[in-house]
């Protein structure tokens, strides 16, 4: 039996994505985002909250990385959604990671995560719904260890790990359960 829950934003799993940008003063900043992912084959939407120093760094540089964390990097990766870099000056310094600057956009790239989008920001909208990015996908990053033997992204070597907005935890993913586009296909000979 359905139990009717009210209006949640009862979607899961949510993607944990690492938004990497310059501030004015050149410093990284990194912000844990659940909120946004693929919106288009080359183009992907954020929806942040605009004073986030993440949302001002956007619009003064027109750039951002989009990082997938791993499990070994999840307890960086969840610092990232609780500090803010408008009170914590050093946020990306205590965090112990690296970053090097993109090669395709204004923006730095977190070396341990294992998968990094280089986006340049198309339109940002701020409106009554909150503030959303579109960004343009100019390049993507993969560490060798995550790629199969055809160049490939193997999911099960990404260590990825999704958020669960029911609990508010954090699940492994690596697991394949079905192949796209096969695995209901006996469907169409009805």
């Amino acid at each position: 039996m359905l139990k009717s829950l009210g209006v949640k934003p009862a979607v899961f799993p949510m993607p944990v994505l690492m938004i990497a940008t310059y501030g004015k003063d050149g410093k990284v900043d990194v912000m844990n985002m659940a909120w946004g992912g693929i919106c288009a084959e080359d183009m992907v939407a954020l929806n942040i909250d605009e004073t986030h120093k993440t949302a001002e760094n956007i619009k003064a540089r027109g750039a951002f990385t989009l990082s997938v964390a791993d499990v070994p990097h999840l307890a960086e990766a969840d610092y990232f959604g609780i500090a803010t870099a408008n009170k914590t000056a050093d946020k990306f310094e205590r965090s112990g990671l690296t970053a090097a600057a993109s090669a395709h956009v204004d923006a730095p790239v977190i070396e341990e995560f294992p998968l990094t989008m280089e986006c340049e920001v198309v339109e940002c909208q701020s409106t009554v719904y909150g503030f959303r990015v579109l960004g343009r996908i100019a390049n993507v990053l993969a560490d060798e260890k995550v790629l199969d033997e055809k160049g490939k992204v193997d999911p099960s070597k990404l260590n990825a790990f999704v958020f669960d907005q029911f609990q508010s935890g954090y699940f492994a993913v690596g697991e394949r359960v079905g192949q796209a586009w096969k695995s209901g296909a006996k469907f169409m000979k009805k």
